[in-house]
């Protein structure tokens, strides 16, 4: 045969694919996907679910909240009353070290409130009212008064006080 070009080489052996491992990892993040969006939508539908079942009455969740605030000075259980949307645990244990503070300036003072009156009530939300007074032994009196924003979720919550 005459001189010329080399024969060409050849051709590769084809590689073989694994088939069996790239479907398990496609299977795998999609699982893996699947799992964390709904840990995501599990978390935020939770997130402000009420837990315990609230007062039966409005007026019972607003007595129960001056009681936790101003007899009891006990932040937690005040915020467990309060609706989770309102829910700062801050802003009630400021209003806890409040009370805390005129309880520590004058001579033995007395919280009480008159009996909490709902003024309006539509459906699930209710306004309470009510006058807090402070009596001291010096015979100092200061009145506050106070008006909720009640809820009812899985019971009546306390929303907001102003």
């Amino acid at each position: 045969p005459p001189a010329g070009y080399p024969p060409y080489p050849p051709p590769a052996a084809p590689k073989k694919k694994k088939r069996g491992v790239l479907i398990a990892s496609i299977a795998l993040a999609v699982i893996l996907l699947l799992c964390a969006a709904g840990g995501v939508v599990t978390f935020l539908t939770l997130r402000n679910a009420e837990s315990g079942e609230g007062a039966k009455e409005p007026a019972v969740a607003v007595d129960e909240f001056l009681t936790a605030v101003y007899q009891e000075r006990d932040a937690d259980k005040a915020a467990a009353l309060v609706c989770s949307s309102s829910r700062d645990e801050k802003q009630i244990a400021a209003k806890v070290a409040e009370v805390e503070k005129y309880v520590s300036a004058h001579q033995n003072p007395r919280f009480r409130w008159s009996s909490p009156k709902v003024d309006n009530q539509t459906g699930d939300r209710a306004t309470v009212t009510t006058k807090v007074t402070m009596t001291t032994a010096d015979e100092k009196v200061a009145d506050q008064d106070l008006r909720f924003t009640v809820v009812k979720k899985t019971g009546w919550w306390v929303c907001e006080v102003a």
